[in-house]
């Protein structure tokens, strides 16, 4: 059986003193790489019909076939063990276990998992799992999805069939992946499924999705013995992009809603002022002890800053504003600041005293070109984030802040929703034409920093 790695191509990588139990791993989700979209009684979600629509996803692409994952998973374990990895994140698909959200299970869906977390295993890699990344069933949908209150309930009941079906295995538990983002884009924005720009809408989304994570909280503690339970926020400094005092305000409000709306009633028991206010009619009484629940620790996605301006066009009356001219951009136009990856991290300590998991962090590029182009494979601009990034981290745990686990975002290139393929942030080359794995240069940098690291 061929290697991924020949071995031919030596890496280097930075020589920084990170403790023996560190946890280095990498991060994928069920839509963006599984395919098999339409098999072995999967049932559609709110992506499926979204990227049906018009205009809505560059290219017209879809999640359909993907990077094929479904299929090439063993194939896929067997990378991740020649890359060093030591833990893997994915998310498990909703609608492969319950085709309509509730109701009749799907035994094939629950098949396929329980595959990969043995082949995972068996590789001496161990599973983390997140229940919900963005792929709610469109049966769901339906009902309201989650502006619906029952969707706590409904959530609850995926989770105990999740944790009495894979919590003798997995350990490891994320409730859900950036809701901020998912609630912002799909409910306020109208960006992203299910594509709705209303703002009863979203605040209640906001809420039911809390207490649902809440609910997945108490369930899976029942049901998964020594559980390790967590939730993953994307957490990025929220910054003016001019002095005006209207971009300052509309900025404030952003930070409330893209860094605080979830993680503050989730920990500190409360929502942050402004949303307050605003979401107090959704509120009834014992929710915020519902939502309020003992967590292991802190999963948190990094990319970059995000400047805020005013537009009272926009929903709630911001949107993201110009970027300084004096930072550098990733290839798909992110400002690169590692400074704001050391902030990040030293906040989330002081505020949410939790362990700290960086469960996301990556590089993007834009390509179309096939898999032998040179700036593709031998890609050093990605290289060059992730050693600034881990390097960040360290100054960040050296100052105090306790992250104990790194994952790159991502191990493969995959479908990067409204982008289609056109974004690429895999360590992983994914020829979607034949579904070839080409491990890039950042692949073979971050195996020989992990090798370093222990000590191989």
């Amino acid at each position: 059986m061929p290697r991924f790695f020949d071995d031919l191509l030596p890496a280097t990588a930075p020589d920084l003193a990170f403790p023996d139990d560190f946890l280095w791993g990498a991060s994928t989700s069920s839509y963006q790489i599984e395919g098999a979209a339409n098999e072995d009684g999967r049932g559609p979600s709110i992506w499926d019909t979204h990227c049906k629509m018009k205009d809505r996803v560059n290219h017209g692409h879809t999640g359909d076939v993907a990077c094929d994952h479904y299929h090439r998973y063993a194939d896929d374990v067997r990378l991740m063990k020649e890359l060093g990895l030591g833990a893997y994140r994915f998310s498990i698909a909703w609608p492969r276990l319950l085709p309509t959200g509730k109701g009749v299970v799907n035994e094939a869906g629950l098949d396929f998992y329980d595959r990969l977390i043995d082949s995972l295993l068996d590789a001496g890699i161990t599973p983390w799992a997140t229940l919900y990344h963005w792929d709610l069933p469109q049966g769901l949908d339906d009902l309201g999805g989650w502006t619906n209150r029952d969707s706590a309930g409904w959530f609850a009941d995926y989770a105990v069939l999740c944790g009495k079906r894979y919590g003798d295995r997995v350990k490891r538990w994320a409730t859900f992946n950036e809701f901020s983002v998912f609630t912002l884009f799909g409910y306020a924005f109208g960006w992203g499924a299910p594509s709705i720009s209303d703002r009863a809408a979203h605040l209640a989304a906001i809420h039911h999705v809390n207490l649902a994570h809440g609910a997945a909280v108490d369930v899976l503690r029942a049901s998964v013995p020594q559980a390790a339970l967590g939730a993953i926020h994307s957490v990025q400094p929220c910054r003016p992009a001019t002095d005006k005092a209207e971009d300052i305000a509309a900025t404030s409000l952003f930070n409330e809603h893209w860094n605080l709306a979830f993680p503050d009633p989730q920990i500190l028991g409360h929502y942050p002022p402004q949303i307050a206010q605003a979401i107090e009619p959704y509120v009834r009484a014992g929710d915020m002890a519902k939502i309020c629940r003992p967590l292991d620790w802190f999963g948190v996605n990094h990319y970059a800053p995000i400047y805020g301006q005013a537009d009272p066009n926009m929903l709630w009356g911001f949107v993201f504003g110009a970027l300084p001219e004096t930072l550098p951009r990733s290839g798909v136009g992110w400002p690169i600041d590692p400074s704001a990856f050391e902030e990040t991290l030293l906040g989330l300590t002081e505020r949410y005293r939790l362990p700290i998991y960086v469960t996301e962090n990556g590089f993007g590029t834009q390509s179309q070109e096939g898999p032998r182009e040179r700036d593709e494979l031998d890609d050093q601009g990605r290289v060059a984030y992730l050693a600034g990034a881990i390097a960040a981290m360290h100054r960040a745990q050296q100052a105090g802040a306790d992250v104990r686990g790194y994952f790159v975002w991502s191990l493969l290139d995959n479908f990067e929703w409204g982008a289609g393929y056109g974004d690429r942030f895999g360590i992983v080359y994914v020829d979607y034409a034949t579904q070839e794995r080409i491990p890039k240069a950042s692949a073979r940098w971050y195996r020989a920093l992990i090798n370093a690291r222990l000590g191989r």
